[in-house]
């Protein structure tokens, strides 16, 4: 699927490596989007992947000014559960949120979501409307793009070589509210029919200012002016709230699509406005409560060797090297080097769940990571998740593994290894769900049996009885390896 992998540790190193290798240089970080690109056979000729995560200026989300600076490494996740970005770009954490699904928000990064071949638009939107600002780095140094060039082009317009390192997001102040809504076919792991971004500034009852963007197929995403205006220089009134939802109507692109027709998307767009208006009428100004988390991440190794294009990694709390492992994903090393095949390959594009695992104490679509990204990092597959907990018995089951037998939850068998390991995230970071968060964490994972229900009684059994045992079902007594390991 590709040729090489790199992983720099410096980003000078990786600019220059992009920078030589012209278009065949993909540059990756959580994987999910070049993962499905690579599959579906969408890569350069020759393509050579360039990993981001070792690179340690790319990461967190903090304030600077009046803005906030979000580094390329920050995933989904990250944004949707950090509280600077809920008080001050809610909109923002409400569209990262609903992001696919939580094994996919676990890895993939809003930075992702602006540069991918088949990017996730949603984040987009309330990114146009808040007047965020790409940071664009190359070899010749840095510039800065309007989120909106970048989300009104099919394509980014970055040259070989360039990098996006983060995003500045400007902040609302006091006076702002904001809502970011959605329509997809189903709840998770689906691309949005529409989506919109509605910010206001008032003065008591009076708006003063107004942002309003719109996106889903078609345009990435776009300012809506004409709304904008309608909005400002009185208060919200339902005829007000009419006259906006028609301009939102019309900023839809002609023609229709597999998720809709032009005259559906209108409606959509039409009613999703509507709701928003009044949400802000009554003060709506914060993001709902975050989403479930699958894990906690397990500290990185204070020394290892640089990937020489074998894997050096613990799994299952066994030290093992993947040699040749550079040019394939995790799902297919675990499976074929290891005979770990519990780890099941479903739909090979991260949307059944089937070959969860956990990385570095995260749950991960494991088909949708490259081998090399596990080099000194953890894994732990269904076949070691009893031996990661103290919670398990005679029996050599982990407390999950024995509520599903308990509680009727596995039918054919073949999701219940990734309905596992995504559970067992669940449980490091949410030692007692209850149902909702449990439906909530497991939105990712598809049973084609259909027994979700006894599905979500063993997980919150699980959780009552104590299943993620002392310190979260992750640790093997170490997380990288062995200190005197001659592999180093």
């Amino acid at each position: 699927m590709w040729d090489t992998f790199h992983q720099p540790t410096d980003l000078g190193d990786a600019l220059d490596l992009l920078t030589m290798l012209g278009p065949r240089g993909v540059p990756v970080a959580g994987g999910t989007g070049v993962l499905i690109d690579a599959r579906r056979g969408a890569l350069p000729p020759r393509a050579e992947l360039v990993d981001l995560g070792r690179l340690p200026d790319l990461g967190g989300i903090r304030a600077d000014g009046d803005a906030l600076l979000i580094g390329a490494l920050v995933t989904h996740d990250d944004v949707a559960s950090a509280p600077l970005v809920r008080e001050r770009a809610a909109p923002l954490a409400e569209a990262c949120a609903g992001v696919g699904s939580p094994l996919v928000r676990s890895r993939a990064t809003l930075v992702g979501s602006l540069v991918a071949r088949y990017p996730v638009r949603d984040p987009t939107t309330p990114l146009v409307a808040l007047g965020a600002r790409a940071i664009v780095a190359s070899s010749g140094g840095q510039r800065v793009l309007p989120v909106a060039d970048l989300a009104a082009a099919a394509r980014p317009p970055l040259r070989p070589g360039a990098l996006i390192v983060g995003v500045r997001v400007p902040m609302l102040g006091a006076s702002w509210r904001g809502r970011f809504l959605r329509l997809g076919l189903r709840a998770a792991a689906t691309t949005s029919v529409a989506n919109l971004a509605v910010l206001l500034a008032f003065d008591g009852e009076l708006v003063v200012d107004a942002r309003v963007a719109v996106g889903g197929p078609g345009p990435l995403a776009v300012r809506v002016p004409a709304a904008e205006a309608s909005l400002v220089g009185g208060p919200l009134s339902r005829e007000r709230a009419d006259v906006v939802a028609d301009h939102m109507a019309a900023a839809v692109p002609a023609g229709d699509d597999l998720r809709g027709t032009e005259r559906y998307r209108r409606r959509v767009l039409a009613a999703l406005a509507t709701r928003a208006l009044a949400d802000l009428a009554k003060g709506h100004a914060a993001a709902p409560a975050a989403p479930p988390r699958l894990g906690r991440p397990t500290a990185r190794p204070a020394a290892l060797a640089p990937y020489d294009g074998s894997v050096d990694t613990v799994v299952n709390g066994q030290a093992r090297t993947l040699a040749g492992a550079g040019t394939r994903t995790l799902l297919d090393a675990l499976r074929e080097d290891l005979g770990l095949t519990g780890t099941k390959n479903g739909c090979a594009h991260g949307r059944c769940g089937a070959c969860t695992v956990l990385l570095g104490g995260r749950a991960v679509l494991s088909c949708l990571v490259p081998a090399a990204q596990a080099h000194g990092v953890p894994v732990v597959t269904v076949e070691g998740l009893a031996g990661s907990s103290p919670g398990a018995a005679d029996d050599g089951l982990h407390p999950l593994q024995r509520a599903f037998v308990e509680h009727g939850a596995v039918q054919c068998g073949y999701c219940t290894p990734g309905l596992l390991m995504a559970a067992a995230g669940l449980l490091a970071t949410d030692p007692s769900p209850d149902r909702t968060t449990v439906r909530q964490a497991l939105a990712g994972n598809i049973c084609r049996c259909t027994g979700y229900r006894k599905v979500v009684d063993a997980v919150v059994a699980a959780g009552q009885a104590g299943g993620a045992g002392p310190g979260g079902p992750v640790s093997h007594g170490h997380d990288v390896l062995p200190a005197g390991d001659s592999r180093r």
